[in-house]
Order: structure tokens, then sequence, then C-alpha cells
């Protein structure tokens, strides 16, 4: 996010209307006071006390020269990354004439922060966030004042900086495969014959076979009589082909780990990830392990009803993804879907929710009665209820009762359920999914 020649490029700057200046408080009150002391002296016939005045007088007066300039504040980016991290910017100040700069910067969800500085000065500004998604950083309120403050600018606004921050994606190892492979071509072995390197059995020479299949040895053994070769066998192999894997994102749930923020009432601290930024992390992660193997990896988000992204490959097919995945967000009140969004034939269902209430479960079953593979990844934080009381506590405990129990029907219903958030976190995670793939179920070898 920098200009070619390497110098930073300004998030946002002032607007076209330029700054006025007008006289400020602290030279309105010396000049009343120095007339004050002036008429106290005329009237008590006393020039001692009305030459008290004199001082002031001259330094409201010095200090009324009107600076010419006209003063500016930018905000440029310093190393802002479009992930969940640190987010830093630097202010500039050109004076203007100005002789210092009252600032104000603030970022929803972070304490506002006051400074003055010098109107030459540079400053740098900062804040650490776990969230994803769109973000705005650093809205700047500021007044240049010139000597003594003798005149200040009316307030003035530097936008906040608009971000699109990117879930941060981890590095994971295999992951499970779909029953059935029906891409022509790809990195895994399918179950059809064709060409690749698995044996798939051994069979007559037909029309179509290719003369380097032949297998010498068996036609040797099989398809000789009486010395004379009468029949030739040729080596098949299995196929390689594409996986085609769907990841479902359910964005309607954003809660935090202390339960009672999720009531909307108590705000989830910046620095604490959602359900929704863990959903969009795992999403990502899971998806770049599947496009890095050569597969074809879709999206769909269950809060809404737009279309999501179509199957496809290759690394601006992972931007599309996790730009969509960025923009995903609860939008109004959740609907009820009567049939699950429509994923390609034989596809691998991998299904990213919180599981807090039934739909997202019904949507798990209802896929793999159909005959799809589903992974369930669960991204509930692991939850804090120090700060409930005792009737939220047994509403709580309601709830999570209530997901248990579907999430135990997911697994006897043969749903397979990995957890982004237990113990051991991502890296936990990647080892259950790289078991997956080794422990394919029976349907897989059908």
């Amino acid at each position: 996010m920098t200009t070619p020649s390497g110098a930073p490029r300004p998030f946002a700057a002032v607007g076209s209307a330029r700054p006025t200046w007008r006289p400020g408080l602290a030279a309105a009150s010396v000049a009343v006071a120095a007339i004050l002391l002036a008429f106290v002296g005329l009237l008590a016939a006393r020039p001692d006390v009305a030459l008290l005045g004199a001082p002031m007088l001259l330094t409201v007066a010095y200090a009324l020269a009107r600076p010419r300039g006209v003063p500016a504040v930018r905000l440029r980016e310093q190393h802002v990354r479009a992930e969940a991290g640190r987010f830093t910017g630097a202010l500039e100040i050109d004076d203007g004439g100005a002789s210092t700069v009252r600032l104000r910067v603030s970022t929803p969800g972070f304490r506002s922060v006051e400074a003055l500085l010098a109107a030459d000065a540079r400053a740098e500004v900062a804040v650490v966030s776990a969230r994803t998604g769109p973000q705005e950083f650093f809205r700047t309120d500021w007044i240049a004042e010139g000597v003594d403050a003798a005149f200040v600018t009316e307030p003035r606004l530097v936008p906040a900086v608009r971000v699109t921050v990117e879930p941060a994606m981890h590095a994971l190892g295999q992951q499970p495969l779909p029953f059935r492979l029906l891409g022509l071509t790809g990195a895994h072995t399918g179950r059809r014959p064709g060409d690749g390197d698995d044996l798939h059995d051994i069979a007559p020479f037909a029309p179509g076979d290719r003369l380097r299949r032949i297998d010498w040895r068996v036609t040797a053994r099989r398809g000789t009589q009486s010395g004379a070769a009468t029949e030739l066998y040729v080596r098949r192999t299995r196929a390689r082909a594409d996986a085609v894997v769907m990841l479902v994102v359910d964005s309607r749930d954003d809660v935090g780990a202390d339960v009672v923020t999720w009531a909307g009432g108590i705000p989830v601290p910046r620095d604490e990830p959602t359900s929704l930024d863990i959903a969009r992390e795992a999403a990502a992660s899971i998806g770049r392990a599947f496009l890095a193997g050569g597969d074809r990896v879709g999206l769909e988000d269950l809060s809404v009803r737009r279309r999501g992204v179509r199957p496809g490959s290759g690394r601006a097919h992972l931007d599309r993804i996790t730009y969509r995945l960025a923009l995903s967000r609860p939008e109004g009140d959740p609907s009820r879907r009567l049939r699950p969004p429509q994923v390609p034939s034989g596809a691998l269902v991998v299904l990213v929710s919180t599981f807090l209430d039934a739909q997202s479960a019904r949507m798990a079953r209802l896929w793999r009665a159909s005959g799809h593979r589903v992974v369930a990844v669960d991204v509930l934080p692991a939850t804090r209820t120090d700060r409930l009381d005792d009737a939220e506590l047994t509403a709580y405990r309601l709830v999570a009762l209530a997901r248990s129990t579907a999430l135990e029907r997911l697994v006897r219903e043969g749903v397979e359920l990995v957890s982004w958030t237990g113990p051991g976190g991502p890296v936990a995670a990647s080892v259950a999914l790289a078991a997956l793939r080794r422990a394919r179920p029976a349907e897989a070898r059908r």
C-alpha cells in the first residue's frame, strides 16, 4: 500500500475548503483585562494602575499578527497490514504559520487520545486489533493555534482510514477428500480407470489401450499357449482427479468469549476475536490448503441469499474467497432456510459455524443425507461466565446443553466434527483434519 517510489501514500487529508483563522479566547481575555486596568486607572486617577495594562496590550498586539499560511494535517500509512494485528499510521503537520496543533485521534472500540504538538511535528499512531472485516482507524479532529493561541482555526477533521482487514491464514496439512472425485485431472487418485500411477487392475488388451501399458510378465504367464503369445494384457491405472470443496460460513453469529456480551449491550474488546473473526480465519486457512493442492473451492454464506463464490482454483481465486470472507457479516434478522444452499454433486462440504441454533446443524444433516461428505468446524470461542448472574447463567447452560446435543446428533448421523478453538487451537484442528484424510469413512470405499 505504498507508492512505486516507496514514499508513503496519504490515507486521508483535509478537504478542499481552507481553514480560516479567528481570534482566540486567550488573546481576547488578555485584551479585556488590559482595558479594564486602564479604565480603573483612569477612574481612580492612578496612572500606575493604567500602565499595568500596557505590557498586556503590547503582548496582544504582537500576538495578533494574523498568520498568513494555511495549516493542514495529513494521515499517512506506515506499515499498515490488511490482516488482523497492529495497525500504524503517521500524522504529518504543515504549520502554515501556526505555532501548535491540538489533536484528538479516535478509533471505534478504543479510548480517544488527545495531544498538543508543535506545528512542524510528526506523530505516530497505532492500535492493536484482533478484528477482521471492514474497519475504521484513526479519525483525527484538530485545531491549529497561533502564537499564544491569539488566533485559532475552526475545528477540522481528517476522515478515518477505511480498511478491509482480511483474516490471517494458518498453514494446514492434508485435508479430507470427498466420497467421490469427479474431476478429469488433479492431484488425487480417483476410482475410475485412466492415466495415473496407482494400479487399478490387469485386463486383456482392448482397442484404445496404449502399447506402453502392456504388462509383458503377465502376458507371458497368461497369454501364451504352446510358447506362442495368444493374448496381450495391460496394466490399467486409476485416473488422477481433483476435489470440489464448498466452504459454508454461518455469519449469523458474531459473539465473543465473554457470554455477558452476547446480548449486545456490552461491546466485545477489540483485542479479542469474535466467533465471526475465527470463522473467517478457519475458512480462509482450509480454503488455502485445498487450493494449494490443486482442488477447486467455492464459498457460501448461510446468512445471505445472494449467490456465493463458484468453485475455482488458483491464487486469484483464493484472493476472491478471502475478500468475500472479510465482507461477511450478520445482515438483519436471521431468516429460516427451508433448504440448504445448492452445492455441486459429490462436493465436500465444510461448514464453519458456532452451532448456537438449530439451523446450521439441520443444514449439515440435510447435506449428509443427500450423500455429501460433511465436515463441521466449530468456531465458538472458549466461553467465560464469571460476570453472569444466576438467571443469565441458567439461560447459558440451557443454550450450551442444546448446542452439545445438536453436535452429538451430527456425529451420530455421520457428520465429522472438528473444533478450531479447542485445546491446541488451529494446530490441533490441522491434526484432526489430517486424521480425517487418513481415516476415510466407509462410503468413500464403496
